[in-house]
């Protein structure tokens, strides 16, 4: 099944590049044909690197990497910020720092910083134990860091790899991801440099509809290997829990005679099991479907005659007692049949 169909690429404009006069000679590679003095981007080599860089996402996180989201242009913030949000990972939305991949440890120091700020209540002056001033100057600190590193607030270390909505905008992030040889994942409009990205999608990096299919399309290759990297742990798990540990000593010894014990009642009940079944009960005869008066009668003769088993056993008897010969053992026979 395809990620993202041709249709749903022309309805979202993500084959509408920049102005002729606005573009780099080494995108031509990816341009359909020029209409009005807008080029237009070939959309079936698009689809094809759409599965690429889908592929590679779903790997990646599937190995236990993680993706940063980046895109700060106005078109981009809310879809940026909604699809990393979904799949539980870091993104940057607003103004990109300077180091923060190169100097992750320093801005680590301000994201711990942002935490300890958390922890305050900025409406109850008295319970923090400052002046109102302070607890005001520490409330500006929060939301300055909150809007700015809010995103990465759970990015615990430097990500696998980065999505970038525009990258000639972003070319900061691009700098440093490269520097940190980290691949990158982004969308190329018709004036864009394919040579800094690893994984290009060939698309319109302006529209609001195309940033925000596209972006979709990354989140769920997250979202699948996020999915494959569950299904991995819980195999891993089953194997641990299935595999056998070692028994102590005296724990073989008790299994040991155990077995011995149920080997030996078993030698002892192999006789009685081959002893000819001499009291097995008779199988009866399957009751034939009669009406209810006939039903009713038979068990007002039941009540008055004995069945034939149980009359022979006493006749047996009794001539056993008186020492004379049985006969009419049989059942008696219905007086009322016609």
């Amino acid at each position: 099944m395809a990620v993202v169909t041709m249709k749903q690429l022309l309805e979202s404009g993500v084959h509408f590049g920049h102005q002729t006069r606005r573009w780099n000679p080494k995108m031509k590679r990816f341009i359909f044909t020029e209409r009005n003095g807008i080029y237009i981007i070939d959309l079936q080599q698009s689809l094809s690197y759409i599965d690429r860089a889908y592929e590679f996402v779903r790997s990646t996180v599937a190995s236990g990497g993680a993706i940063l989201f980046v895109g700060t242009k106005k078109q981009a913030q809310e879809a940026i910020a909604e699809q990393a949000t979904r799949v539980g990972m870091p993104y940057v939305n607003q103004r990109w720092l300077g180091g923060m991949l190169t100097n992750f440890q320093t801005v680590n120091k301000r994201l711990q910083r942002l935490k300890e700020l958390e922890l305050l209540d900025f409406d109850d002056v008295a319970a923090s134990g400052v002046t109102k001033k302070e607890l005001l100057q520490k409330r500006r600190e929060h939301d300055k860091l909150l809007k700015t590193l809010g995103g990465i607030r759970d990015m615990a270390r430097v990500p696998a790899a980065v999505w970038i909505v525009d990258t000639k905008k972003e070319h900061l992030a691009v700098d440093e991801a490269r520097k940190l040889k980290l691949p990158i994942i982004g969308i190329l409009d018709t004036n864009c440099d394919p040579d800094e990205v690893d994984f290009p999608i060939p698309g319109n990096d302006d529209a609001i509809r195309s940033v925000g299919l596209l972006t979709r399309v990354v989140a769920d290759a997250v979202a699948d290997g996020l999915m494959s990297r569950g299904g991995q742990g819980a195999a891993a798990a089953g194997e641990e829990l299935g595999a056998e540990e070692p028994l102590a000593a005296w724990e073989r010894e008790l299994l040991e005679s155990q077995n011995g014990a149920t080997t030996e009642a078993k030698k002892d009940d192999a006789p009685a099991a081959d002893a000819p079944a001499a009291d097995a009960p008779v199988a009866e005869a399957p009751v034939a479907d009669v009406p209810a008066f006939e039903a009713v009668a038979a068990a007002d003769e039941v009540a008055e005659n004995p069945p034939v088993a149980e009359s022979a056993a006493v006749a047996e008897t009794i001539a056993e007692a008186d020492d004379t010969p049985v006969e009419g053992t049989e059942a008696p026979k219905e007086a009322d049949e016609a």
